[in-house]
């Protein structure tokens, strides 16, 4: 059995997780502009940050720690007043400390807002640029902004020195899917966890999870399946399990379907109703009735299926198909008293005949007239009419058989029946005589 590709992959969301740099004002106030550029390119020269200003800030970061937001904003606020005095590095400083109390606070368009004036500012140390070019991504990414993040990691590749970090590539990643550039997306986060495996790394799982979501969305469920390997070697994780077994299933590898499958049922990972429902599916459909029933019956009398219309039907077809006929009537008169039409009393009257209850035959082909909606009428009355036949009750099954023949689809078989049974009602009666006058 297969699943849609469309329900296979559950409802993925893609959240940027901020780690944004501690600010911290532990250096010196006589740091020198010397200081400052020995691990940056000597082609940019960075002014001081003086011992004035840094006490200046580190007054308003003590308000901050100790949750004195009004404080800490006034403070800033009287830095900000004398900001013709100071020079770039001092006021990048400035609005960086801003980024992070409207950060703290949740206002990120502010913190956005903030961020964007200290990468304005000229001169300031590249290591801090790259840093706040990094944040500003992350932010844009949470924000929806997601072709500014992809510019700003752009604008940070443009001043690093070596190769991309894996965590880079990543978030440029995400970016991209979340604008729908799928090829793009794919591009980078296989890039990302590649890097990471390649410095003998376990790949984070939200990485996997996302090239997932990737391949799903460039509909290549070839190398989706391939993920879910990994994920299931890697994590273990019940839902990667059920989704693989999905993905073989969608892929027409249904040996390799109901194998995971069986698997993940022997560890205990098949615990929702959806999922043991699906199971016992897949047994009936590989001919494995007596697995489907036992499982459907279980998860029934443990109440983690309901006994609704779809599941009692269901369990009736498989006891049907595993020729326990004894458990499938109970089950389907239950459905049948749940159905709205008659179908289900329809089918459960021809196999009650089968098995020659024709009382209860007769009883469930009636209800299922009464509740009508039948797909083949005509056939309920020759349940009825063989049933009154072999009660010998003779006139009631030529009546039942004449509305049968009143169908096209049964016309022919009530015709041939009506024969058969008016012959017997002679032989019958024949016998009848034969036997009174003795």
């Amino acid at each position: 059995m297969t699943r849609s590709f469309q329900n296979i992959v559950l409802a993925f969301c893609v959240g940027a997780i901020i780690s944004l740099p501690t600010l911290s004002f532990s250096a010196s106030a006589n740091q020198s502009a010397d200081t400052q550029k020995a691990s940056q390119k000597k082609t940019r020269r960075v002014p001081t940050l003086r011992g004035k200003v840094y006490e200046q800030l580190a007054r308003a970061q003590s308000y901050a720690d100790n949750d004195q937001t009004p404080e800490a904003f006034a403070a800033l606020k009287e830095i900000e007043g004398k900001k013709s005095s100071m020079n770039s590095y001092e006021i990048a400083m400035l609005y960086n400390f801003y980024g992070f109390i409207y950060y703290n606070l949740e206002q990120t368009d502010e913190a956005l807002a903030s961020f964007k004036k200290v990468i304005q500012e000229p001169g300031i140390p590249e290591s801090f640029e790259q840093s706040t070019l990094f944040t500003l991504a992350q932010l844009s990414l949470m924000q929806g902004n997601y072709k500014d993040s992809i510019e700003f990691l752009e604008r940070w590749e443009d001043l690093n020195v070596g190769d991309t970090p894996p965590k880079n590539l990543f978030i440029k990643a995400q970016a991209y899917y979340q604008d729908k550039q799928y090829e793009q997306a794919g591009t980078f986060v296989t890039q990302a966890i590649e890097n990471k495996e390649a410095a003998g790394m376990i790949p984070d799982e939200g990485w996997l999870i996302l090239q997932r979501a990737i391949y799903y969305e460039l509909k290549q469920p070839e190398k989706v399946k391939d993920i879910l390997v990994k994920m299931v070697k890697l994590f273990n994780e019940p839902k990667y399990w059920i989704q693989l077994g999905g993905m073989y299933g969608e892929l027409g590898m249904e040996k390799h379907q109901i194998a995971i499958m069986e698997a993940a049922k022997q560890q205990g990972y098949l615990e929702k109703a959806s999922d043991i429902f699906n199971m016992a599916q897949l047994y009936y459909y590989h001919k494995a009735p007596y697995k489907c029933a036992d499982m459907m019956q279980q998860a029934m009398d443990d109440g983690i299926l309901e006994e609704n219309l779809r599941n009692l039907k269901f369990l009736g077809q498989c006891y049907q198909l595993a020729k326990e006929i004894d458990k499938a009537v109970p089950v389907m008169q239950a459905a049948a008293d749940l159905s709205d039409d008659g179908q289900i009393y329809a089918q459960l009257s021809q196999l009650l005949l089968n098995i020659d209850e024709f009382d209860s035959a007769i009883e469930s082909a009636q209800l299922a007239i009464e509740k009508g909606s039948l797909r083949n009428p005509g056939t309920i009355h020759l349940v009825l009419g063989m049933a009154y036949y072999n009660k010998h009750e003779f006139a009631k099954a030529l009546e039942e058989l004449a509305k049968a023949e009143s169908f096209k689809s049964s016309k022919k078989m009530a015709e041939q029946w009506q024969n058969f049974v008016r012959g017997e009602k002679r032989s019958f009666e024949q016998n009848e005589t034969i036997l009174a006058s003795n």
